[in-house]
């Protein structure tokens, strides 16, 4: 396994990765700002901050939104997870696949913290922010509702696919596949780098006033990783979070439901704690049936006379 990465000290590693992620995240933004004009006849900026009706200039920003995941997460995190050795599929925690239990006990657990993150979330709006940290919350939040009006059912399966499943693939190959686990490395403390990619993944959503309830949402995330060793479980959660979210949206907007699943509703303490509570439980019975993630590097195969195996094929 000479030349790859896993060989190369933790702090060259990060160096790699991070020089991956802002040299990827350049080239998209200026990609961006070069073409955006000439394509669509307004900036970058005009099409953010304006009320956007056209469904032709709503399709760019969807666009924009699905490059984003790919060139910005997707991209970084692939190629440094097959620089990394020779197995990527068994860095990342992509094999071998997650049993039913496993899929039903992580869904649960990201089902049942969602009460406890909109507990956190009303203490997170009660923050003295700076102006200009509502200013951008609030363009975030119309943007937002500029690309999920969904008329049409087929609105709705693209914005399931544009905000759903492509930034949970995205994101948790980036946040928990790459980031966690060089700071698990890093650092040899499994939850301290839990919480602290937690942050991060908050922090790169720029939205002050909903950071506290993404941390947890993260932490709960990097937690099923970390306790199953199956990154296809905070796939599966992330989809799962974001889609029912989507539907919602759909279903309001149709008037099939009264209540509108963009605005916050209050949580009492105690069904915060208890929400809280029966996470932990879950998170606990999914360790129970899962393999935990290895914290060190995964060895070659051994074969039955002891030598490591090389050059095996990497999808077995």
């Amino acid at each position: 396994m000479t030349g790859y990465l896993k060989q190369s000290p933790p702090a060259l590693q990060f160096v790699t990765f991070f020089g991956f992620f802002i040299g990827f995240m350049l080239i998209y933004n200026t990609a961006l700002m070069l073409l955006m004009e000439p394509l669509t006849g307004h900036t970058l900026e005009g099409l953010q901050l304006g009320d956007i009706k056209d469904p032709n200039l709503i399709a760019y920003l969807k666009i924009t939104q699905f490059l984003y995941s790919i060139i910005v997460y997707l991209v970084p995190a692939g190629l440094f997870a097959y620089l990394w050795q020779p197995n990527p599929w068994r860095y990342l925690g992509l094999k071998p696949a997650p049993t039913a239990i496993q899929i039903l006990l992580a869904l649960m657990a990201m089902i049942s913290v969602t009460w406890f993150s909109g507990f956190t979330g009303d203490w997170n709006q009660t923050w003295n922010v700076p102006q200009a940290a509502r200013d951008m919350q609030q363009q975030a939040e119309k943007l937002i509702a500029t690309i999920t009006r969904m008329p049409t059912p087929k609105d709705l399966v693209i914005n399931l696919i544009l905000m759903a499943i492509v930034p949970a693939v995205t994101e948790e190959v980036f946040f928990r596949g790459v980031f966690q686990r060089l700071l698990i490395k890093s650092t040899n403390r499994v939850w301290l780098s839990v919480f602290l990619s937690a942050i991060f993944f908050s922090f790169i959503h720029f939205e002050m006033l909903g950071f506290v309830p993404r941390v947890v949402l993260g932490f709960t995330l990097g937690a099923i990783y970390v306790l199953s060793g199956n990154l296809w479980l905070p796939i599966l959660a992330h989809i799962m979070n974001n889609g029912y979210l989507v539907v919602m949206l759909y279903l309001f907007q149709h008037g099939h439901i009264k209540t509108d699943p963009a605005k916050d509703t209050p949580v009492a303490w105690y069904i915060g704690l208890f929400s809280l509570v029966v996470t932990i439980g879950l998170l606990w019975a999914l360790r129970r049936k899962s393999t935990p993630m290895d914290m060190t590097d995964p060895a070659p195969p051994v074969d039955k006379d002891g030598i490591h195996s090389i050059g095996m094929d990497e999808n077995q």
